[in-house]
């Protein structure tokens, strides 16, 4: 394996081996298709059925309970494309697996009917639980013995995920929205399916690394778990030792996840389709809400009892660790928003129609955006073709390919939109502010992290937390001159822009800690049980995303908008200010970890 690792690093690009920048490309491609069908998927069920491009015409609340759904189970699949990678296909297998799949999911989406529909979202659902967790396992192979270059790799390959997400989102909401639906969702089919030819005729560059099923599961953070003394190693062994998974923990983990998974699927069949696959109660509760409050009861006793069973330093870090859990479930419950209910504001409630000078100048600067990074990127792939092509030519050219219909789309729209006397911005189009602000600012906050003004994890969670809220609150002062009840009107972008502004701090802050406090204060014997249940977090967080998002309309018509973003604004400020409350009672849990 050794070998393989250091043939990868004779070809370098950019000081990194030339293999990261396939996976980066192969990431960049797959973050195209699915964040510009993401972006679609709002806009296409709540569109009017009469209109010059007709959708299905759902109520919202319909709408985001099937997203918050579809967007919950994304986070939940990788635990077991992980497993069966690990055990079974290995890591470049089972990426391949997962973008075949994925192909096959967005073609059947394009067709519209129906039944294709819920198959192209099972498809994607499966295809990014084989793609999610091991193209990340690929660069952790990568870089082993290499650790000091890892974080500068995953610095790169996070780039790739913002790039791929800001032209899908740029490219497949231009067509869907001036074209047609099956525009954006054939799009996203074409380049997943492009992205994944690159990468397998790429396979001869990777050598061993990540074809064969590792012995054990690998998390691609640092995993210097627990080991800052001989003592607490020690401590660690003999937790290992003496807490393993019981089957009272086997019966619980499979029984809180049913009851999980069956709350998932009623929720969106019982609001669209009418069907109850739990036609019961207890009291005023539904039998829908009487499972998930089981399971979530069964779920807390699995995590207290294994927690106990830990010896005191141990069990303290993972009471930390759940505690920054929960921060994590409210912060994507409001930071989801963005592609569910900041979308229908953007498209419903927002003044596009620019006319005169205020058009050009959204015009010009819309061109740089666009262009000014493909520029780069293109130039990473020249990069990349001087190093590889006598090894890997023509996956160079299906890159190449990629990249030309890129340029293609890229102009057609340019000058579409420059054709047109004024310019209307498509809704789509903000959520493409997300990347790139993050492209924008991730540089400061790393930088800030790596000062002395280095906040506390716990200050971290908080400044992203109120930073959310500080967005909605703009949000909500911008909307708080709408009537209640109305379909319709025309709030300035700057609200908008604004909102995205602070929402992407906010999740520089907090999103990228998660995994990497998991990695330093989780014993290895409980690590992949840990890592788990952080994307069991998110999973919540999304789900209650798509709940929260689908009372846009009881709320904005009972009270206002400037009400329902206003709610969004004081709860996440609310648990940020309870982050900083618990500052030194966490510091003293992490014991001396940062």
């Amino acid at each position: 394996m050794n070998t393989d690792i250091e043939n990868l690093f004779k070809d370098k690009v950019l000081g990194h081996p030339a293999g990261l920048f396939v996976l980066f490309f192969t990431e960049m491609w797959e973050r195209f298709s699915f964040y510009g069908m993401r972006i679609l998927l709002v806009l296409f069920l709540t569109a009017p059925i009469l209109s010059d491009n007709p959708g299905w015409e759902w109520p919202r609340e319909h709408a985001l309970a099937l997203i918050g759904t579809y967007a919950s189970l994304l986070y939940l699949t990788p635990i077991i494309g992980g497993w069966i990678a690990d055990k079974i296909t290995g890591y470049r297998i089972a990426v391949v697996i997962g973008c075949l799949i994925m192909t096959l999911g967005h073609a059947s989406m394009a067709l519209e009917t129906t039944m294709t529909f819920y198959l192209g979202l099972a498809l994607l659902v499966i295809g990014t639980g084989f793609f999610k967790p091991n193209i990340t396992s690929i660069i952790s192979e990568m870089y082993k013995g290499k650790e000091s270059k890892k974080d500068g790799a995953y610095t790169i390959f996070y780039m790739g995920v913002n790039a791929g997400a800001f032209f899908g989102m740029m490219l497949c909401g231009y067509l869907a929205e001036n074209f047609g639906w099956s525009w954006g969702f054939g799009l996203a089919g074409i380049f997943m399916m492009l992205g994944m030819l690159q990468f397998w005729l790429a396979g001869s560059l990777f050598g061993s690394i990540g074809a064969k099923p590792s012995k054990k599961y690998e998390v691609e953070l640092p995993q210097n778990i627990n080991e800052e003394t001989p003592t607490e190693h020690e401590d660690t062994k003999t937790d290992e030792k003496l807490n393993p998974f019981t089957m009272v923990d086997k019966i619980l983990v499979i029984l809180s996840s049913i009851g999980g998974l069956l709350y998932l699927f009623n929720d969106p069949l019982e609001k669209i389709g009418d069907i109850n696959i739990l036609p019961f109660s207890l009291g005023s509760l539904s039998g829908s809400n009487v499972v998930v409050l089981s399971a979530l009861f069964l779920f807390l006793i699995l995590l207290i009892t294994r927690i106990s069973r830990y010896l005191p330093v141990v069990r303290d870090r993972i009471i930390a660790v759940s505690i920054f859990g929960i921060f994590t479930v409210f912060f994507f419950s409001f930071f989801e928003q963005s592609l569910g209910s900041m979308t229908l504001f953007a498209r419903d409630y927002t003044e596009r129609d620019l006319v005169g000078t205020s058009a050009m100048v959204f015009k010009v600067v819309d061109a740089l955006l666009t262009t000014v990074p493909l520029i780069i990127i293109t130039w990473v792939l020249i990069l990349l073709a001087k190093k590889t092509f006598s090894r890997i030519g023509p996956s160079n050219i299906i890159l190449a390919i990629a990249f030309i219909g890129i340029w293609g789309l890229v102009i057609f729209r340019l000058n579409d939109k420059f054709s047109q006397e004024g310019n209307e911005i498509d809704a789509t189009w903000f959520g493409i502010l997300n990347s790139f602000f993050i492209i924008t600012l991730a540089p400061l906050f790393s930088k800030w992290w790596e000062s002395k003004y280095n906040p506390s994890a716990a200050m971290k969670y908080a400044i992203g937390l109120i930073l959310l809220g500080l967005g909605f609150a703009i949000l909500s002062y911008g909307a708080s001159d709408i009537p209640s009840g109305a379909k319709t009107a025309s709030v300035s972008i700057i609200f908008l822009i604004l909102a995205y502004l602070f929402h992407t701090m906010g999740e520089l802050c907090l999103s990228p800690l998660g995994l990497s406090y998991l990695s330093k204060l989780v014993p290895a014997r409980m690590i992949g049980f840990m890592f788990g249940i952080w994307y069991l977090a998110i999973a919540v967080g999304q789900k209650a995303a798509g709940t929260m998002g689908g009372m846009i309309d009881k709320i904005s018509e009972q009270y206002s908008m400037g009400t329902f973003f206003m709610i969004f604004a004081l709860i996440p400020i609310g648990v940020g200010f309870i982050s900083m409350v618990l500052n030194p009672v966490l510091k003293k849990l992490m014991h001396g970890i940062r």
